[in-house]
Formats: C-alpha cells, structure tokens, sequence
C-alpha cells in the first residue's frame, strides 16, 4: 500500500499530538486532586481518541480499536467543559459537571448506530452544542479571571486555555463544514497541524506550571511566614470590612472595590487572600461569609415563612442558582433540605409521640 506523503505527514503530527497528551496526563496526576485527575484524565482520554477518529487513514485502519476510540471521541467537548469548570472555578467533579460529555456521548451514539450521515440533523445538532459548551467555557475563563486569587492560574488562562477554547470552536466550525459537504484535501494535514501544536503547548504549560495551579495549598504555619507589619494592618483592615462592615452582603463586589476600600494595591489583597487565607477565588472568598449567614436565617424558626429566594437577595446573591449551587458545595445540602432538617431539629413537637 502506497500511502501519500500528505497522509504521512498527517500521521507524524497526530503522533505528535498524542504523545503531548500523555504528558499532559502525568502533569495533571501529579497534582494529588482527585477532581483534576479525573477531569484531566478525560480530557485527554477523548482528545487522543479524536485525534485518532478525525483521521480517515487510522480511522480505516483501527480495526477493532475504532469502537472504544469512536466512543470516547464523541464526548470530547463536554470533557474540555469539565476541565474548565473544574480547573478555574474549583468545581468538583459530578454528576451536575458529567452531565455536558454525557449528553455529547449519548447523542452521538444516536447518530454512530443508526449510522446517520453527517449532514445529518443529529450530526450537525451534536455540533452545534460542542460549541455551545466551548462558548460557555471560554465564559468562564472570562468570568473570574479576576476574582482568581491564585496568580500562576491568573497567568495561565489567556495565553493557552483561551486559545484553546477558541480552537474547539473553529474545530465545530470545520466539522459542521465538513457535514455540509465541504472536505478539501488540506483538512487532514491542518488538522493534524492544529492537533500537534494544541497538544504540545498544554504540556508545556502543564509541565511548568507550579503545584498550586491544582489546588495544593500552604499549611497553616506557611501562610503565616512572610507577614509584615503592613500585611497584618492591611488583614486586620480586610476582617474589620468583612465582619462589622459586611461588606460581603453588597451584591456585585469585587476584589477591586475591596482593595480600594482598605487602601492595597489589587495584586497584594489577592496575594493575602490566597496565601494566608487559604481562598483560590475571591467569589469563594466572599461566599463563605454569606453561606455561614445562610445557615444561621435557614435555621431560624422566626424566618420559617420567609423564601429562600429573599434570603438569598438579603446576603447579596444576584439570583437563586449561584445561592443553591454555593449553599450545596458547601454543606452538601440544597438550602431547602437545610431548612427543613434544622427546622425539623429545633421544633418541640415530638416526631415520634407516645
């Protein structure tokens, strides 16, 4: 068989592409978070099968590989939203963050067995909501960029994660061409290209970046090292704002707003918060104050009538969603389930009478 040197090149790139993948997968495990593994793990998983499916040479020649390989490729979107989420905004991984790969995976497999073309509606509704997913991670890169305490993170975000939100919707873009009809010769070759070179700049950044990207924070003796005089006046400064000044019930704060009100530069606040803190973003910063408020108004039986929905206004949430996803990561509880339990607790009416 006579294969062309198009094709061959091709195939060196996509090579490329999956060996900076998996060292893109050792750079992610060694972060010891098993939410980042998980998530990174998956990313990878999928993007090395996609790089393998989106060849029509190893595709025809996978052989009984192209099942597990197709499977995997077809959530791939869904996958790279999760590690976003996960990454940037310190999500866990659950069923809620799964839920974007699952419905990817399972509307593919709905075209792949009935064996749809892809100008298919299911082809083309498959890729319409891979870049819907990109869309949304690209917002959330955008979203806290500056809420983000953790400075390597801050740093990591435009340059590469960015670029590659933008590369996954050109790639839907090209897919959803490529339904319609439109394949010229050069699509391999440039994607292969396009594969080798967004792979290889992910390991780099993963292999360089510094542990605390992932979450391994100080210990409690670290934190204290390196405080001056200035550090503690400016903490003493923030905690008297934070507590009898509740500054954390104003919806819309910002790290800005906050630096400016106690008199620091916006970089070191968020140096102080994160060091000597222990926060990773500000929104988890300032949303520990208003859950351990939460909790204290749930609880109270003078308050039973009151919705949930007003408490949360109260404290500073701009709507119910952020509130109950906050609420829930933090104590494992819905805000209605918390009420209730508490309510339960405290009411003198016996739940089990004589």
């Amino acid at each position: 068989m006579v294969i062309e040197p198009m094709v061959i090149w091709a195939l060196v790139l996509r090579g490329m592409a999956l060996g900076a993948l998996a060292a893109v997968t050792a750079a992610l495990w060694r972060s010891g978070q098993i939410s980042i593994r998980i998530a990174g793990l998956l990313l990878t998983l999928s993007a090395a099968a996609y790089t393998l499916n989106s060849s029509a040479f190893t595709r025809e020649n996978l052989g009984l590989a192209d099942i597990p390989v197709h499977f995997f490729a077809l959530g791939g979107a869904g996958c790279f939203w999760l590690f976003i989420v996960t990454l940037f905004e310190d999500r866990p991984v659950s069923a809620v963050t799964l839920a974007p790969a699952g419905l990817l995976t399972a509307l593919g497999l709905v075209g792949w067995l009935g064996r749809q073309q892809m100008s298919s509606p299911v082809w083309i509704g498959h890729n319409l909501i891979e870049a819907g997913f990109a869309l949304h991670a690209l917002f959330v890169i955008a979203r806290s960029w500056r809420g983000d305490l953790v400075e390597t993170r801050r740093r990591l975000r435009g340059p590469v994660l960015g670029v590659v939100t933008i590369y996954v919707l050109v790639l839907s873009a090209l897919e959803i061409g490529e339904g319609l009809g439109f394949s010229p010769a050069w699509y391999d070759l440039a994607g292969g290209g396009a594969l080798a070179f967004m792979c290889t700049l992910g390991a780099v950044a993963f292999l360089r970046a510094e542990p605390n990207i992932f979450g391994a924070g100080k210990s409690e003796a670290a934190r204290d090292d390196g405080l001056d005089a200035g550090d503690r006046l400016l903490l003493a400064k923030l905690e008297a704002l934070m507590a009898a000044g509740e500054a954390w019930r104003r919806e819309g704060l910002t790290i800005g707003a906050l630096a400016a009100e106690i008199g620091a530069p916006e970089h070191k606040l968020r140096r102080l918060i994160n060091d000597h803190l222990g926060f990773r973003n500000f929104a988890a910063f300032v949303n520990a104050r208003r859950i351990k408020a939460a909790q204290g108004l749930l609880s109270d039986p003078a308050r039973a009538r009151e919705s949930v929905s007003a408490i949360a206004f109260e404290l500073g949430f701009g709507s119910l969603g952020p509130f109950n996803r906050a609420f829930k990561e933090a104590t494992g509880q819905t805000p209605t389930e918390w009420r209730r339990e508490k309510l339960a607790a405290a009411s003198p009416i016996s739940q089990n009478p004589s």
